[in-house]
């Protein structure tokens, strides 16, 4: 099955790969991305780690619907959620598709 260079070789890969992906964690928590509701009247603005850094409201809305306003918030906060899953995903998965014999689909971290 694997001699023991060859399992050698292989910890030393999974070391490195750990060490690139705690890497890429700590630089996501630093990636600002957006989400906008009602044509950018509202607009959430937060880190790929989730942390709102601000909301913007339209002074047009204001005098609006309280409930619409919820909703168009909730609204702007998931795209910036999906927003931030995407990017994520994309930084991961360069890491991870640097590590031979993985499955595909495999989601980091473990």
């Amino acid at each position: 099955m694997f001699n023991k260079g060859q399992l050698s070789g292989l910890m030393k890969q999974a070391q490195a790969m750990q060490d690139n992906l705690k890497k890429a964690q700590d630089e996501l928590a630093l990636v600002e991305v957006s989400g906008e509701a009602a044509s950018g009247l509202v607009k959430i603005t937060m880190t790929c780690k989730h942390e709102v850094r601000r909301v913007e409201i339209s002074p047009t809305l204001l005098a609006e619907d309280k409930d619409m306003l919820e909703d168009l918030v909730a609204a702007a906060f998931n795209a910036a959620v999906r927003r931030a899953e995407e990017v994520s995903q994309e930084k991961m998965g360069k890491i991870a598709g640097g590590m031979p014999g993985l499955p595909g689909g495999m989601k980091f971290p473990f």
